[in-house]
């Protein structure tokens, strides 16, 4: 036992101060990345492949959404969705070049630019926008039904707002912060897990997410709440006895099967088992010829 006083920046200690100022070594695991401001730190300017679709990525729960989105589309014969994937290590601070931050001012992977027309290329970032732009684009995994478009662009947006809780609030207290506060653990917990039973409920009448088939909705939320109900994510599955989510876990299973998920997941993976992880993708041959067991390191 002993009678010292916590640390300053323990929750037994803390007391916030009138204004807010900046304190790089706050701790956790993403502190040497994280700041109050915008803007790029330094000058980098993006790589540009030849294919119309660019993207600049990494296979975090949201990059995954569109990679599998463009793997999908191909799979359907759209050749208009080629595309380059550029591994943008995030830990390194490449979303803060000035290429990236001119795709995305928020600096947050993934950004795509469309380069359909050379002379016009189109800029688009956060992944339910990106999602939205290729769906109608190409006229694929979004109903043009007015009330299966509604529930449809209604999940997306779900996720949208949900899955911030579940990564920057579960996921962080309980897996990166620097020390565990059960309070914030308890309240994300508690968010984590209605949300997943939302979702429980809602594929206990219906197949997918939108109705009877796979959409853009699927795709948003699989990557987030599929791993998290398969205990892939923060290596919580037991702590949020996720197996108890009947219809989560069937649908899971169902979408993980499909050969363009299983292709879609590989993209800009840079962990795991070396098999799985193809750091750049810039042909469908890359998915056989190129993933980490067969190179040494990505570029």
């Amino acid at each position: 036992m002993t009678d010292e006083a916590p640390p300053a920046n323990h929750p037994e200690g803390y007391v916030p101060a009138k204004v807010w100022t900046w304190t790089k070594g706050s701790g956790g695991r993403f502190a040497n990345i994280n700041r109050p401001i915008a803007g790029p730190t330094h000058d980098k300017e993006l790589r540009v492949g030849k294919h119309p679709m660019q993207l600049y990525s990494l296979a975090t729960p949201n990059g995954i959404k569109v990679t599998v989105m463009l793997e999908e589309l191909l799979a359907l014969g759209h050749s208009g969705a080629e595309y380059d994937a550029w591994l943008i290590k995030i830990n390194e601070g490449d979303q803060f070049g000035s290429g990236f931050v001119a795709a995305n001012p928020n600096s947050k992977i993934p950004a795509l630019v469309d380069h359909s027309d050379p002379a016009k290329p189109i800029r688009v970032f956060e992944s339910g926008a990106i999602l939205m732009h290729l769906a109608e684009k190409f006229g694929e995994f979004l109903p043009t039904d007015p009330a299966a478009r509604a529930e449809t662009i209604s999940w997306l947006m779900w996720q949208m707002g949900s899955a911030p809780y579940l990564g920057g609030g579960f996921g962080h207290f309980y897996a990166y912060a620097p020390f565990r506060i059960e309070y914030a653990i308890d309240r994300f917990a508690m968010e984590v897990k209605r949300q997943l039973d939302v979702l429980d409920r809602r594929l206990a009448e219906s197949e997918y997410l939108a109705g009877p088939d796979y959409t853009i909705a699927d795709m948003a939320v699989w990557p987030w709440y599929g791993s998290l109900a398969k205990g892939l994510v923060y290596e919580a599955g037991e702590f949020l006895s996720v197996q108890d989510y009947k219809h989560v876990q069937r649908w899971t299973d169902q979408i993980g099967q499909r050969p363009a998920v299983k292709r879609g997941r590989m993209v800009n993976r840079v962990f795991g088992e070396p098999s799985t992880q193809l750091w750049e993708r810039h042909d469908a041959s890359d998915f056989e010829t190129k993933t980490a067991d067969k190179l040494n390191k990505p570029d």
